[in-house]
């Protein structure tokens, strides 16, 4: 079983492909909504599945670990039965959180030690405990063990920490060629470059991850406060050295103007806290642009939520009714906007999908990405 067919390439680097697991298949480009603690917030995995058609989520090691703890996972049957998800699953390496705590933790070659923000409790995360609890997660796809360092940070300070990252994949591969699956389906393994904005960094690292052999690589360390110019410019110099024939995964991106960019310079794979946070700040992504919700405009507009929208909750509310429950400070408000803007996510990538295959993707994208950031 191949796990990742390009089935059609544009005149760029846009590219529609499908990555199969055990799980089901994903047609990429994905986005992948983020289900930090087994839960994508305020939205149910049957929303998620049938309004929103999510077709791979996200779940979080390092939070996962320290609720509901490796024990449950296990005892549960991992992730998949835990939570009732049947569709694949990705998990972050936990480095990403480890390394945010600034304040309470302590890095050393051998790992992180950290304080939990749940009951002040020590733990240590090297990258073989990453690995070991990554396995009893049992995610379809999950992450090498890095660091991820601020933006901006000094040069030495970038190289020194990539380097780290480097040492620390080759641990993790160890590790995995060392103790096999639990839950007797594939886990596929994905190394990160790092580099910060620094290019003769990314591309060292571009290189190191490619000679890994991975079944597919990711790039980490952006969207982290950096212009986004240097975004785009980083992933144009990193997707040229990452292997074509395998899945390229971005790593924390976006908005869906950057999504669409992303796409446009050899992205296959991306994820996004945004959509549920903005939702449930009342802002809405549409093919229109950017609405928020509480303004006074919306009082009195009884039409659709969003008349090109997918999901239920488009067709079902109107933009009145959903500016009431924000303003009431109505629980339904942020899952309603939630579900939309899931929904349009995943429309936005089966959309650009399609205009790759049809051969008109940059045009596409040149016209929609204005009208896209436009507030309405």
């Amino acid at each position: 079983m191949k796990f990742f067919n390009i089935e059609k390439t544009s005149e760029g680097k846009a590219r529609a492909g499908e990555i199969t697991t055990d799980h089901g298949k994903v047609q990429t480009p994905i986005f992948m909504p983020v289900g930090t603690v087994a839960s994508v917030k305020t939205v149910h995995q049957r929303e998620l599945k049938e309004d929103i058609k999510a077709q791979i989520i996200l779940g979080n090691t390092y939070h996962l670990y320290l609720r509901p703890t490796m024990d449950i996972m296990q005892e549960a049957g991992g992730l998949h039965k835990f939570m009732n998800w049947d569709l694949p699953i990705l998990t972050d390496s936990g480095g990403f959180q480890v390394f945010s705590l600034s304040k309470s933790r302590k890095m050393s070659e051998e790992g992180v030690k950290f304080k939990s923000h749940i009951d002040g409790s020590y733990h240590l995360f090297t990258p073989e405990k990453s690995m070991e609890i990554q396995r009893q997660i049992g995610a379809d796809i999950f992450m090498a063990f890095d660091e991820c360092v601020a933006y901006p940070s000094g040069y030495n300070e970038v190289k020194a920490s990539m380097e780290m990252t480097h040492r620390w994949l080759k641990r993790c591969i160890d590790w995995n060629e060392a103790n096999p699956e639990l839950y007797g389906h594939k886990q596929r393994f994905f190394p990160i470059v790092q580099g910060s904005t620094y290019s003769d960094l990314r591309k060292i690292s571009a290189e190191v991850i490619s000679e890994a052999g991975a079944e597919g690589n990711a790039i980490g360390g952006l969207s982290v406060g950096e212009p986004e110019e240097e975004l785009y410019r980083i992933t144009d110099e990193v997707t040229d050295i990452l292997p074509k024939d395998k899945p390229r995964y971005l790593m924390g991106v976006g908005t869906p103007w950057n999504i669409l960019e992303s796409i446009g310079l050899g992205i296959d794979m991306m994820d996004c806290v945004m959509p549920t946070r903005n939702a449930r700040n009342a802002m809405l992504f549409t093919w229109q642009g950017v609405m928020n919700m509480k303004n006074e405009k919306w009082k009195s507009d009884f039409s659709p939520l969003d008349e090109f929208g997918t999901s239920f909750v488009d067709r079902e509310y109107s933009k009145a009714y959903l500016r009431h429950l924000f303003v009431s400070k109505e629980y339904l408000a942020k899952q309603i906007a939630s579900i939309h803007n899931l929904a349009f996510y995943l429309d936005l990538v089966k959309v650009a999908r399609e205009h790759i295959v049809a051969g008109d993707f940059y045009e596409w994208k040149k016209s929609l990405v204005p009208v896209l950031r436009q507030r309405l």
